[in-house]
């Protein structure tokens, strides 16, 4: 963010000065976690070759984060989590999405993100040691390799979090997803959890660097196997698993 002559560009009327106090209050605790904490981690995790400690204090670090920013989460149908690999499906509305969604998935997920955030020192590292997987959305060649590599991941016991419409919605409805998601569940043989996540577009608005203090609330669907779907099909299972998340949206957030 930047400040010109006293005033922020990025903040919508309306924001509370305390909501303002809360986003830089967390923003700098992320910033003292990723540059003071994290490397000790990430040198653990070089050591005993694997990510499952860093990630249960970075998931902790999310929770305090949210707390700070006065985020409170619902969680609704964390009984539809299957044991073992599957790859979560969800809608996408706000930047908070992920910090917001990771914490309450209820075990160890990968996200397929932008290339850039990769480029950050020390917790571009984290990323990669967690089998998180940058995407080149402007290289189709790259976005194909990609996907490749998560499925190779997903092989090996790595869940992932994926926002199957591809970028965050503008309005806040759901948009249709794209096919990659499917395949890669298809290839990889797991469950696919189907997430609808709720009130985030209010807490963090497109366009703002603003976090307003709120409740989001998370509802897991029933799980769609994608072992019963042959590639050919893949289509079929994009559409049922976003079905699902419509059924688990607000009024305001389904696709008119």
């Amino acid at each position: 963010m930047s400040c010109v002559s006293g005033v922020w560009p990025d903040v919508p009327s309306g924001v509370l000065p305390g909501a303002m106090i809360r986003t830089v209050a967390a923003v700098i605790f992320v910033a003292l976690c990723i540059f003071l904490i994290l490397p000790f981690f990430l040198l653990y995790t070089w050591i005993v070759g694997s990510a499952a400690v860093m990630y249960a204090v970075a998931m902790k670090a999310l929770r305090a984060t949210l707390l700070i920013a006065g985020i409170r989460v619902r969680v609704e149908g964390a009984s539809n989590i299957p044991d073992g690999t599957c790859i979560f499906v969800a809608n996408h509305v706000s930047n908070v999405d992920p910090p917001i969604l990771a914490p309450y998935m209820g075990k160890q997920v990968a996200i397929l993100a932008k290339k850039e955030v990769f480029r950050v020192p020390i917790l571009g590292w984290a990323m990669r040691s967690a089998h998180f997987v940058p995407v080149d959305r402007g290289d189709r060649e790259a976005a194909a390799a990609s996907v490749d590599e998560a499925i190779g991941h997903l092989r090996k016991g790595t869940s992932f979090l994926i926002f199957a419409e591809g970028t965050r919605s503008v309005d806040g409805r759901l948009r249709a997803f794209k096919n990659g998601t499917f395949l890669m569940a298809i290839e990889a043989g797991v469950k696919v959890v189907p997430v609808s996540l709720s009130g985030t577009q209010r807490l963090m608005r497109k366009g703002s660097s603003v976090i307003t203090p709120g409740v989001a609330t998370i509802r897991f669907g029933p799980a769609v196997d994608a072992k019963g779907y042959a590639l050919d099909q893949r289509g079929e299972l994009r559409d049922r698993v976003h079905e699902l998340v419509r059924e688990g949206l607000e009024e305001d957030q389904k696709p008119e």
